[in-house]
């Protein structure tokens, strides 16, 4: 059987929408496995997203609830930073995920984070750090990049987002948009951890 790989996020201005679409094409470019693209639940108003002058939210990617988690081999994790740390929207899905938690349904399955922040100081290792929290007390695998996005990982002549820990992207003012750097970390991250979720499952599959 395929393996699933869900990438679950959360986009106010479209950013991490992008990198989640770029995480989608490397994690599909793995022989036998099988992605979706899932958007959590708004918790702010229309009013209040009017006013902070956000976009619509993308029609063409349903939003997921907790208990359809449980159908993925793999979830890899996306958001914008909100002082260094998860969204309180990200927040507030995980935190409806206890019915999961109490019966450990999440327990063992690999998961990664991506995330966007204003500025290269604004929370692109703390951000995942705190979020780490999550996946720690669900029993998940995390699973980071490292440095294996090799000499894209030192990149010192241009602006970059990203980290160890996960793909990211600078927004700055919100114009900014994700630079083919930024893409091709991306494409690495989903395709170097659908690689790990395939073999995890095989491995699953073979022992029971």
């Amino acid at each position: 059987m395929a393996t699933k790989i869900y990438i679950v996020y959360y986009s106010t201005y479209g950013h991490v929408a992008t990198l989640a679409e770029e995480i989608k094409r490397g994690a599909a470019s793995v022989e036998g496995v099988e992605t979706k693209l899932w958007q959590i639940p708004e918790t702010l108003s229309g009013e209040a997203l009017a006013k902070m002058s956000a976009p619509p939210r993308r029609e063409d990617v349903p939003v997921i609830s907790p208990a359809e988690l449980v159908d993925a081999d793999g979830l890899l994790f996306g958001f914008p930073t909100r002082f260094g740390m998860l969204p309180a929207q990200f927040k507030a899905f995980m935190d409806g995920t206890s019915d999961l938690w109490c019966e450990q349904r999440l327990a063992g399955k690999p998961a990664g984070i991506f995330c966007s922040t204003g500025c290269q100081g604004g929370g692109q290792e703390t951000s995942a750090l705190t979020a780490i929290t999550q996946l720690a007390h669900h029993g998940m695998i995390f699973v980071p990049v490292g440095y294996t996005f090799g000499k894209g990982m030192f990149e010192m002549g241009e602006v970059k987002g990203g980290s160890p820990y996960g793909a990211g992207t600078i927004a700055g003012d919100g114009s900014r948009v994700p630079s083919q750097l930024e893409l091709q970390q991306a494409f690495h991250q989903g395709k170097y951890f659908a690689g790990i979720a395939k073999k995890l499952k095989a491995g699953s599959s073979s022992s029971a």
